[in-house]
């Protein structure tokens, strides 16, 4: 499908963070930092998990598949920022827009996705340790893993589908620093409640029930910690879900302070 058939515009104009030049530098050094540690932490894990054997277990499958989502999905938008931060014009090609708001809700749900898988792998090596080789074996590894990443292409393929649709006659300013399907269908000369429904049910129905599964396996998580007798017990079966935990709160909490918060334009 051509990206630009319905369209009259060939590109979009990225407003960014701020227009304050001392900001952007300020922006641009903490952005390259987190994403350098981003980038060599997540590359560590991924190598380290391969060489060594002991590591060759569910948890760190998961734990591979993770990392590689993190550096993929962050990669998708950070370096077109920060080098934003500095261009004269913060312009995107009309396909370079459109590829960006694939993967970045691609990446993005899927990754959603994979924390409720790992959740639910955390319950059952602490709820189940004997029959956890069993229960959780390669080929359910590999359908869990193979199922987030289909489920998370299909779901963006039919937003981004929705908005190549959409007739773009200008202007082309898109109020954020990456092209995403809210910001920028609002720009489409046509009606947009389709798109909207659709995202809001979908997106909303997926993010809503990866959050909600991977709640009720801690919820069983904790019944099963409670059932452990001395503290160091607890603490030890606990260490293995901290992390993820973590992880949980701020991928899930990020997402809901940008798309549940407030409606205001200038926030």
């Amino acid at each position: 499908m051509d990206a630009k058939s319905n369209s009259s515009i060939s590109e979009f104009v990225l407003l960014g963070l701020t227009d304050l030049a001392q900001l952007q530098v300020t922006l641009f050094i903490f952005v390259l930092i987190f994403y350098i540690i981003n980038l060599v932490g997540n590359l560590s894990i991924m190598v380290i998990t391969i060489i060594a054997t002991s590591l060759h277990t569910p948890m760190y499958y998961f734990l591979w598949n993770l990392s590689f989502l993190d550096i993929t999905f962050s990669s998708v938008t950070v370096p077109k920022m920060m080098t934003d931060f500095f261009a004269l014009e913060k312009t995107i090609s009309f396909s370079g827009c459109i590829t960006q708001i694939h993967f970045f809700h691609f990446l993005g749900s899927t990754e959603a996705m994979l924390l409720t898988v790992m959740s639910y792998d955390r319950y059952v090596a602490i709820g189940y340790p004997l029959r956890y080789s069993t229960i959780m074996n390669i080929r359910v590894c590999w359908c869990l893993s193979l199922g987030t990443w289909i489920i998370g292409y299909s779901q963006s393929l039919l937003h981004t589908v929705m908005v190549v649709r959409l007739p773009f006659c200008g202007p082309n300013l898109v109020k954020h620093f990456v092209c995403d399907i809210k910001p920028v269908i609002k720009l489409a000369c046509a009606d947009t409640s389709l798109n909207l429904k659709l995202l809001n049910r979908i997106a909303g129905t997926l993010a809503t029930t990866s959050l909600l599964l991977t709640l009720l396996s801690y919820v069983y998580i904790g019944k099963f910690l409670l059932k452990i007798r001395t503290i160091e017990g607890r603490k030890r079966a606990f260490s293995t879900c901290s992390a993820h935990l973590t992880v949980v709160f701020l991928l899930f909490g990020t997402v809901i302070f940008t798309y549940l918060g407030t409606s205001s334009e200038d926030s």
